[in-house]
């Protein structure tokens, strides 16, 4: 798990699962979570979506972005949050 963006909007946080020794020429598994924190909803992403989101935003952060275009980007993303937020 790796934190990947912190703003007062968003969380961004990777995760890579690892290699299936059952199958090691498959892909590594993983994707990135995004917590909406002003809707108190969260994301996972992966397969092709998380692909399409890394390929998005590493676009990005090449111009050198302003936290209010990171949080745009990554807003688009969030509007498909389902997933409700919930604190322990």
């Amino acid at each position: 798990m790796l934190m990947l963006y912190n703003s007062d909007s968003f969380a961004v946080v990777q995760f890579d699962i690892g290699h299936d020794e059952a199958r090691p020429d498959a892909p590594v598994r993983g994707g990135y979570e995004i917590v909406d924190k002003f809707a108190r909803k969260e994301i996972f992403l992966d397969g092709a979506v998380a692909t399409q989101f890394k390929a998005a935003i590493d676009a990005l952060v090449e111009t050198g972005p302003s936290e209010e275009a990171l949080d745009e980007l990554i807003g688009r993303y969030t509007a498909l949050a389902q997933q409700p937020l919930v604190l322990h």
